[in-house]
């Protein structure tokens, strides 16, 4: 296993992430550290980086040194974006941060930073075709898609701490210098020909400290209750309400805003104004928030080089092999107790009734059904229910998450801990719960018939028959022990299908 940190250097902060990469093509952060630099703060006057931010910054990559040499990591991959790109002490600074922080720096395009934001994003969201807006300290990202591929880019020369520079006069009011920013904003996005004829049917995805920010002021507002921005939907309604309220505070009083950094304080009115500028501009009616960006993808791109050309083709599937590894599950067992779910779920389709869309969430939790293992043997299924809440699984909504999780707490005849599962009763329904329950018997029965985890039952089929459901299995051997095993949930089956349960 190889350890590898990815220092982003940008015109606001300096962020470090500490990964391990695991041997197939998979990653997991132990650890990341950010500082607010403001490195790129005061450049618009003359192009130079100024000495007070440039000491801050190296004050700063030595501690991500000293992080990275306690930790023993065999590479660090260290990228530089706006501020140093633009800088025309470039150089100066470069070979003094290399003198004496020993960190090599790649000044990364304009266009390869996007690429870079656009690998993070689209190996970690299900999002086939959207519009990725990345609000950076010193530049603004736009990056069209659509299957997979991108469309149109474009690059605009000012950030949250730019343009909140631009703008920075006293004799504003707090709401004078959001409008004025929105104004500003609107103009540039007006000479962005490609942006008018974006279909309603794209998704407008926020990537940046700015968006997740927004996002955390969201949840804390609504009591959204998972403390998850990854993948966290944002209405343009709730977004409004939210500005209309920063647009006339003055910066001391956002620093109280529960959810915002105060670091970012000063420059959140820049940051959101230039939203609101985005949401004038086109047809979506909402946002959504992704926690990945250019440090996932250059993590990608590392892990699995082949991203570098196309992307990830199955996002939730890879994302759960990447639990699976760190969680150093039983990776065959986990496949085939998946395999038997998804040949149950066939099979017992007159009986659940449930649409395809619940297939993600049977699939995500009998995947991650041992996950909880790692902590302790008994209970683990409620272990793995709190291991796939807090997992931050990709390609996955919020709400299938819990689905998930609540499914692999079920075990073998036991039923739903409703009290548990009604504190996200803001994110399912009723039928939801019901699903849950079902779901729950068919991931039981599959556990059960792989209870050796030898692969013994290969297939099965079920035929309903009156008030029994007769369930031939296919076998490579002797798989007495997993057909008794499973007939143990026969109880916990006539009580979810009212049916009685054979196997063969």
């Amino acid at each position: 296993m190889e350890k590898i940190a990815v220092i982003d250097l940008g015109s606001n902060s300096a962020r470090l992430v500490l990964a391990n990469i695991m041997d197939g093509g998979y990653f997991e952060v132990f650890d990341e550290w950010k500082e607010s630099v403001r490195l790129g703060q005061d450049m618009e006057r003359d192009g130079f980086l100024k000495p007070a931010r440039v000491s801050e910054a190296i004050r700063t990559l030595k501690m991500f040194r000293r992080l990275c040499d306690v930790n023993k990591v065999d590479r660090i991959i260290a990228v530089a974006t706006a501020a140093v790109r633009k800088a025309k002490n470039q150089k100066s600074f470069l070979d003094e941060v290399q003198i004496t922080c020993g960190i090599k720096f790649q000044v990364l395009s304009a266009e390869e930073e996007a690429i870079k934001i656009y690998h993070g994003v689209i190996n970690s969201l299900d999002v086939p075709k959207g519009v990725i807006v990345n609000i950076g300290g010193g530049t603004t990202q736009l990056i069209h898609y659509n299957r997979r591929n991108i469309l149109n880019m474009e690059m605009l020369n000012f950030g949250a701490l730019t343009i909140s520079e631009l703008f920075d006069d006293s004799s504003y009011s707090p709401q004078e210098q959001c409008d004025k920013m929105e104004e500003f904003f609107r103009m540039e996005l007006a000479r962005v020909e490609w942006l008018k004829d974006v279909e309603p049917d794209y998704q407008f995805v926020g990537v940046g400290g700015s968006f997740r920010n927004i996002g955390r002021i969201v949840r804390k507002i609504s009591n959204y209750p998972l403390d998850m921005a990854h993948n966290f939907n944002i209405s343009k309604e709730s977004f409004l309400d939210i500005y209309e309220t920063i647009r006339n505070l003055d910066v001391e009083k956002r620093k109280r805003i529960k959810g915002l950094s105060s670091a970012r304080a000063d420059i959140f009115g820049g940051a959101v104004a230039m939203v609101k500028a985005f949401f004038d501009c086109t047809e979506f009616n909402k946002m959504v928030i992704s926690g990945a960006g250019l440090r996932e993808g250059i993590l990608f791109n590392h892990a699995l080089p082949y991203t570098l050309e196309k992307p990830i083709s199955d996002v939730l599937g890879h994302s759960l092999a990447t639990k699976v590894k760190y969680f150093d599950e039983n990776i065959q067992h986990a496949d085939h107790v998946c395999d038997l779910s998804m040949q149950l779920f066939k099979n017992l389709r007159v009986l659940h009734k449930l649409p395809r869309c619940y297939v993600r969430v049977l699939r995500t939790a009998a995947v991650l059904h041992d996950s909880g293992i790692r902590l302790k043997f008994y209970d683990h299924h409620k272990h793995s229910c709190y291991f796939i809440l807090n997992a931050n699984i990709y390609g996955i909504s919020h709400k299938d998450i819990v689905l998930a999780a609540f499914v692999a707490s079920c075990g073998k005849n036991e039923d739903l801990n409703y009290n548990e599962i009604m504190k996200y009763k803001d994110l399912i329904s009723a039928e939801d719960v019901e699903a849950v329950r079902r779901l729950g018997v068919i991931l039981n029965i599959a556990e059960c018939l792989d209870r050796s985890m030898s692969g013994l039952v290969k297939s099965l089929n079920c035929d309903v028959l009156g008030d029994s459901v007769i369930m031939k299995t296919e076998t490579t051997g002797d798989a007495t022990l997993e057909i008794n095993d499973a007939l143990s949930c026969s109880s916990q089956f006539k009580k979810i299908y009212k049916k009685n349960l054979e196997i063969l």
